[in-house]
């Protein structure tokens, strides 16, 4: 990944003020080691444990992501920039998962509520085909009737399809239903196709790394529109936070999203008859205030989830990379999560979800003119109610991410992984 500019670099990167630590829970049942604690400022690194139930990769990516970026990795707040748990101090452990990253924010007011090396590369499967729509429904018409083509149809064989016809001709809304319900990677070809205008499919892929770009997703990078496995295809958990908050944004994908069914009609001039899908995301159907989310799997994925849920007023997303499944599916995993984060108080967190176009400003800013609401953990967070308090309320801007998210006493707990192999869970249907 090529290095921020200086300006940003430089602002994300500020001396952290070394504040006292907080208090932290002794060890985790369950857990055979103990806690891994450092205070943001600290010298030192108290004995310790990994995140809850994490296991070691099952597998590797076709070639190492790139190099860690430490500006990159502070996006959001310095905090998050760790491999391991980091939450807010004085609040219940979260549950065990086997996802190797997640994260859960408020979708509201962008707070990030904790998370599991929210900024480790992961590989993403399917949920890539958030990214897809947060470029792509901007730019196309929904009551476009388009023709699917053989070029949409080029897809790895066994994987997860909707079922669309060379040939035929189809609403786009038809074609998102298809990607967001049943992760037809025919269907997000031909977005990324009507999306690339003369470029294409590559055309459309580039587009959604500019994206990506755009909404601070810097960890972020596309190699196809589906999310099936491409050399130098990653993301994180922090970055899908800040793709779906993008999505949600949008009225059309929030409709598309909590669809349970559709009906994807027939081509009579093809032969072919009409049928009905559902919604792979059994969030829906089992989570009460479930607002829809993405399902993901390959077989270098493994399980890869995105899924919000909305109790008493208050929104909230989960992320999930990297999870196998002997006991809980993805969702399960995500939903779990879920009920941690809306056990939560509102007023505690460890991070923010930065703003659309805000680190781009920031890198455009003369160096040394950053603006203070450019640092990714300022005080204040975006879609916060006028006047609500925030975990940052009274901070000065420039003490800058560490010194800010210290004063709110974040614990960060470094994460020790597991070398036992995990149990590979097999699964059909890649890039679902």
């Amino acid at each position: 990944m090529r290095g921020l500019p200086v300006a940003l670099s430089a602002a994300l990167l500020l001396p952290m003020l070394d504040l006292p630590s907080a208090a932290v829970a002794g060890p985790r049942a369950g857990t055979s080691t103990g806690w891994t604690v450092r205070a943001a400022g600290a010298a030192t690194a108290a004995p310790a444990v990994p995140c809850p139930n994490v296991p070691a990769p099952a597998t590797a990516p076709p070639q190492p992501p790139p190099p860690a970026d430490p500006a990159a990795r502070a996006v959001g707040g310095s905090a998050l920039a760790t491999a391991g748990l980091v939450v807010p101090p004085s609040v219940p452990a979260p549950p065990a998962v086997t996802a190797t990253s997640w994260l859960v924010a408020d979708l509201d007011s962008g707070a990030v509520l904790g998370g599991c090396g929210p900024h480790e590369y992961g590989v993403p499967a399917s949920v890539q085909k958030l990214l897809l729509a947060a470029t792509m429904l901007p730019r196309l018409d929904p009551w476009q009737e388009v023709t699917v083509t053989a070029e949409d149809l080029a897809i790895e064989p066994g994987s997860s399809a909707v079922g669309l016809a060379e040939g035929g001709r189809y609403r786009i809304e038809t074609i998102w239903l298809g990607l967001l319900l049943k992760s037809g990677n025919e269907a997000a070809n031909a977005l990324a196709r009507l999306g690339g205008g003369a470029g294409g499919q590559a055309g459309g892929i580039r587009a959604m790394n500019e994206q990506a770009r755009l909404l601070g997703a810097l960890q972020t990078h596309a190699v196809t529109p589906s999310g099936l496995d491409g050399p130098g295809q990653f993301t994180s958990a922090y970055d899908l936070a800040l793709i779906f908050r993008a999505c949600f944004a949008d009225p059309a994908f929030r409709r598309y999203t909590a669809t349970r069914t559709a009906e994807i009609p027939g081509q009579p001039a093809l032969g072919e008859k009409p049928f009905q899908i559902q919604n792979d995301n059994q969030l829906l159907y089992r989570y009460p205030g479930a607002l829809g989310g993405k399902t993901g799997f390959t077989d270098l994925a493994r399980h890869t989830y995105v899924g919000a849920a909305e109790r008493n007023g208050r929104r909230l997303v989960v992320t999930v990379l990297g999870a196998e499944i002997p006991t809980q599916r993805g969702w399960q995993q995500g939903a779990a999560l879920l009920d941690w984060g809306f056990g939560l108080r509102r007023d505690v967190a460890v991070g923010r979800l930065v703003r659309p176009g805000e680190l781009t400003a920031a890198s455009a800013a003369p160096t040394g003119t950053v603006p203070p609401s450019a640092l990714a953990g300022g005080a204040g967070l975006h879609g916060a109610p006028a006047g609500a308090a925030t975990p940052w309320a009274g901070i000065g801007p420039l003490l800058g991410v560490g010194a800010v998210l210290v004063a709110g006493g974040t614990v960060l707990i470094t994460r020790r992984r597991r070398h036992a192999v995990r149990t590979s869970s097999a699964m059909t249907g890649q890039g679902g």
